[in-house]
């Protein structure tokens, strides 16, 4: 006896193999792209922690909407990847401008964190906000849409979340040491 899938499934598989590889290469392409930007290998590699995060809340949304994977949802995952690093961007590069000026690092990454927490906040709501008509539409085409607008939606809520509080512990773990002379400036 011989089992063999065919039918739709047999021409998904090779979809689905092309969008994996369209994930990673994001993925890929983002800590590329942030590692010259940043000139360094340690800080695009912190911010990187985000994308995982992010799928955590797609996973749990996934499961508790019953919303199988799909075409779809990889398409909102590649577009996840590009969308949650920008709050740990915000955030990293906020640390090491204090740091340039003379912070500590502790103290960087406090004062970043209280500072960059409204912008981080503000663009995560706005982006969710703006998803929320593809959630509860109902016209033509809606069932199509609503798996992509509910990866981007809660996979950006929780990696936003998460990221206000994961990032800054492994910025601290892995961030480097604090200068020689460092000058503690008073919080304002």
């Amino acid at each position: 006896y011989l089992f063999e899938l065919g039918g739709q499934n047999r021409e998904l598989e090779p979809s689905y193999e092309s969008l994996r590889f369209a994930l990673f290469l994001a993925i890929f392409l983002v800590y590329v792209v942030m590692a010259c930007q940043f000139e360094s290998m340690w800080h695009p590699a912190i911010v990187m922690f985000s994308v995982p995060l992010a799928f955590f809340g797609v996973a749990y949304a996934l499961k508790y909407m019953g919303i199988d994977l799909s075409i779809m949802v990889f398409l909102g995952g590649i577009i996840l990847a590009g969308i949650v690093v920008n709050n740990a961007i915000v955030l990293v590069d906020y640390i090491n401008q204090l740091r340039d000026r003379g912070y500590t690092k502790h103290r960087a990454i406090v004062e970043s964190c209280a500072v960059r927490l409204r912008p981080i906040l503000m663009t995560t709501i706005t982006t969710v906000l703006g998803l929320l008509p593809m959630i509860v539409a109902s016209g033509e085409g809606a069932e199509m849409r609503r798996p992509l607008a509910v990866t981007v939606m809660f996979g950006l809520s929780s990696a936003t979340i998460l990221t206000l509080f994961i990032i800054p512990m492994i910025y601290y773990l892995v961030g480097g040491r604090d200068k020689a002379v460092a000058v503690e400036t008073p919080a304002p």
